[in-house]
C-alpha cells in the first residue's frame, strides 16, 4: 500500500474514533464531581481496535478538537478551560490510557483475556490523570480526590473494560477479515 493511503486510512480512523469518543460522551450518569461516561468505553475500544499509536492518534485529535471549542466532551462541553479544569486529567490520561492499552495488546495478543488486562491497566491509568488534576484544581485533599475522582468510578470502569474488551476483540476481527485494518498495527510509523 503506497505511504499516502496509509496516512490517510490513519487520518480516517482516528477522525472516526474521535467522533466515536465525542458521542459516547453525551451518555452520561452525573455525579457531584466529575460525571461518568461513555468516553472511557470509546477510550478502550479505540485502543483495543487501532492499536496503541493509532489509538493514541484518535485521542489527541478528540482532545485537539475539545480545545478548539467543539463539543465533544461530557455534556456537550468544550474548549480549553475543560482541558485545564477539574476533569481536564482524565482527557489527557485517555491519551495515555489509549497508547498503553494497545501497546500491551501489541506485545502479547489481542485477545478478550489480554484486552481486559490491557483496558483494566488503561482504566487505572486513565483515573491515575483524572484525580491528580482534580486533587490540584480543586484544592482537595488526597482522601477526597480519591473518593471524588477514583472509586466511584472503579465497579463501572471494570464493566466498560469488559465492554471494550469484548467488543473491540470483535470488531478487529470483523475489520481485518474485511481487510479495513491491517493484522499488525506496524504499519502506522
Amino acid at each position: 500500500m503506497p505511504p499516502q493511503s496509509k496516512r490517510l486510512r490513519i487520518i480516517i480512523n482516528g477522525a472516526i474514533f474521535a467522533a466515536i469518543t465525542a458521542i459516547l460522551a453525551q451518555v452520561e450518569i452525573p455525579l457531584p464531581l466529575v460525571p461518568i461516561s461513555g468516553q472511557t468505553l470509546a477510550v478502550g475500544l479505540t485502543a483495543t481496535i487501532l492499536g496503541s499509536r493509532q489509538g493514541a492518534i484518535a485521542m489527541v485529535c478528540y482532545a485537539a478538537l475539545g480545545a478548539a471549542g467543539l463539543p465533544v466532551f461530557a455534556g456537550f462541553s468544550g474548549g480549553a478551560q475543560v482541558l485545564v479544569g477539574p476533569t481536564g486529567g482524565y482527557i489527557f490520561g485517555f491519551i495515555a490510557a489509549a497508547y498503553v492499552t494497545g501497546l500491551v495488546l501489541e506485545k502479547t495478543r489481542f485477545t478478550v483475556s489480554w484486552a481486559m488486562v490491557a483496558n483494566t491497566i488503561g482504566m487505572v491509568i486513565t483515573l491515575l490523570f483524572g484525580m491528580l488534576q482534580l486533587k490540584f484544581v480543586m484544592d482537595l485533599t488526597w482522601t477526597q480526590a480519591l473518593a471524588g475522582g477514583v472509586y466511584p468510578f472503579l465497579v463501572v470502569g471494570v464493566i466498560k473494560a469488559f465492554l471494550a474488551s469484548w467488543i473491540g476483540i470483535v470488531v478487529r476481527r470483523r475489520l481485518i477479515q474485511a481487510r479495513l485494518l491491517p493484522e499488525r498495527n506496524k504499519e502506522a510509523a
